[in-house]
């Protein structure tokens, strides 16, 4: 195409409540729930789980893009249906634990895991185990009217899928405290203030501007992509002169791609470097 762009190629998730298509090296991952402000239910959480999966081990794919339906991110889980599952009734105590935790791993734990660029564009609400989706992602740009909110305390829980763990490592525990707490709805403008989104948009303006930003990092050099991920991931635990020593390492490794080398020749020929992934 003349404006250097592909088509879309539909994925098949399984189920309609998910949508997933790639253009331009760019996985775009729609919860498709519009008039349940896209919950996760049933269907839709074991598609998402795969979808993160299967998009983020696929080298034909260089970001992923998860985003919502309609006017909400994703509200969480289905606040109607809870203690309503009758198969997690039947379950012991140890059993509901483990299922949890192996569903945690799978979705946000998952999101985290994978070695490229994650962008989450809200098109309005994101709270409880939505939010966790939001802030598992690397990069988050927000509509003007969406909000965020943990949600759990209205409903008496205590928070699941590394909500708690994201919100500290993100804003801080002072203001993730707060948030946890009063469970609180915080509109966009804000949420920007305070580090929990990286950029806010007009309503009309979010899904391009989220796919821009996308395929920006889609078409970067991979691997060293993948080694700043590590980088950033080890500062939030590692002691300096170990992160020191893992940087070189990786930058030594980084310099030894074709996609360095690309860069380079690109630069002193002044045009956009392609790059392979190499």
């Amino acid at each position: 195409m003349s404006n250097g762009t592909t088509n879309a190629v539909s994925i098949d998730t399984g189920t309609d409540e998910l949508l997933c298509s790639v253009r331009d090296r760019v996985a775009t991952i729609t919860l498709n729930r519009p008039e349940a402000r896209n919950s996760l239910s049933d269907k839709l959480s074991p598609a998402l789980r795969s979808m993160i999966k299967v998009c983020g081990e696929d080298n034909s794919i260089g970001a992923l893009l998860i985003t919502g339906a309609g006017t909400a991110f994703c509200a969480g889980g289905d606040v109607k249906g809870m203690g309503q599952n009758s198969t997690k009734k039947a379950m012991t105590f140890d059993e509901r634990v483990l299922d949890l935790q192996q569903r945690q791993r799978a979705l946000t734990g998952a999101l985290i895991s994978v070695r490229k660029p994650t962008i989450a564009a809200l098109p309005g609400a994101a709270a409880g185990a939505g939010l966790s989706i939001a802030l598992a992602c690397d990069i988050r740009i927000a509509a003007e009217s969406a909000f965020v909110s943990s949600g759990y305390m209205r409903v008496g829980l205590s928070g699941d899928y590394g909500v708690a763990w994201l919100l500290t490592r993100l804003v801080g525990t002072s203001r993730a405290r707060e948030l946890m707490f009063l469970s609180e709805k915080i509109d966009a403008k804000r949420c920007e203030a305070i580090g929990l989104v990286n950029r806010v948009v007009p309503d009309t303006a979010l899904q391009a501007e989220a796919f821009a930003l996308a395929k920006t990092m889609a078409e970067g050099p991979t691997v060293a992509l993948r080694y700043m991920k590590n980088n950033l991931d080890e500062a939030l635990s590692f002691d300096f002169d170990t992160a020191l020593d893992h940087e070189a390492e990786r930058l030594v490794r980084a310099a030894a791609t074709e996609d360095h080398r690309e860069a380079v020749q690109a630069f002193i020929e002044k045009r956009k470097p392609n790059f392979k992934g190499k």
